[in-house]
């Protein structure tokens, strides 16, 4: 967690900058598989105020997660890798995320300068990615997801804050056991995948409830479904006014990280709203 307290972790809140190079994100797909093109997406992030960024190669909007077949590790370095590599060699000051579930693709971007584990399965899908994360001793993000891909429509929920922590509580436990420390993670609630309108907005409305389980909170309901649903809009990019609540109300309620597409205007977003509930770091 050093490379992310050197930065702020715990200060202010820092603003990861998403990178998908993938043909088919939910609202950015296409448009960086060049890595020319990724590494000047990136460059552009970094000058309008995002502190770390998050690059990931296979897409897991809920919709295409579910329906199609994984990503191969191979398919999935030979479109992030040169990415990663120019991206780590041009700015080594901001770490760099590498959005997989996979420990194969993990090792070989934490070896081209990647520096943290971004795992939508809370490193349970690949029983390797554990012991990678003990063994590199790497910041690692645990996200909520209900189940397998094919599960995440049918998901059920008690209380939704009580049935993430617990969720939280036994994947902690389960890292633990195989030697990653308390002190790497962070978790993300995963808004949006097997959550319903409603039930994101309850996460978000009682976020501050997550702060208990100890690790720092990562937000990301950047330009998501339920802010579309919310506003009536079906295009991702016109989502950024429904973002900007997320984002400042997330941060209201304790989120250390929020993850997001619009860097320069959500950058700003965070700033505000730490100048009022953090005044030390305005």
């Amino acid at each position: 967690m050093n490379r992310l307290r050197e930065i702020g972790l715990g200060t202010r809140t820092l603003v990861m900058g998403v990178l998908n190079v993938t043909p088919d994100s939910f609202s950015d797909g296409g448009q960086y598989l060049d890595p020319a093109v990724a590494v000047a997406h990136a460059r552009q992030m970094i000058e309008d105020g995002a502190d770390l960024l998050d690059i990931g190669g296979e897409s897991t909007r809920p919709a295409t997660f579910r329906d199609s077949s994984p990503l191969s590790p191979e398919e999935e370095l030979r479109r992030i890798l040169p990415a990663i590599t120019q991206i780590a060699t041009e700015f080594p000051s901001v770490p760099i995320s590498v959005d997989t579930y996979k420990a194969a693709v993990a090792e070989a971007t934490l070896d081209a300068g990647a520096s943290i584990v971004n795992d939508i399965s809370a490193l349970s899908y690949d029983p390797a990615m554990a012991p990678l994360v003990a063994a590199r001793g790497v910041p690692a993000i645990l996200m909520h997801l209900p189940g397998k891909p094919r599960e995440l429509a049918h998901a059920q929920y008690g209380d939704v804050i009580a049935d993430l922590a617990a969720y939280f509580f036994d994947r902690i436990a389960a890292v633990r056991a195989v030697g990653v420390s308390h002190e790497q993670l962070l978790i993300d609630p995963g808004l949006g995948f097997g959550k319903n309108v409603e039930q994101n907005l309850e996460i978000l409305r009682r976020l501050r409830e997550l702060q208990l389980i100890g690790c720092p909170l990562v937000v990301g309901a950047s330009r998501k479904r339920f802010i579309g649903a919310v506003l009536g809009t079906e295009d991702p990019m016109d989502r950024r006014e429904g973002t900007a609540a997320t984002v400042a109300l997330s941060i209201a309620a304790g989120a250390d990280i929020v993850r997001v597409h619009d860097v320069r205007e959500m950058a700003r977003v965070a700033r505000m709203s730490d100048a009022i509930v953090r005044p030390a770091s305005a």
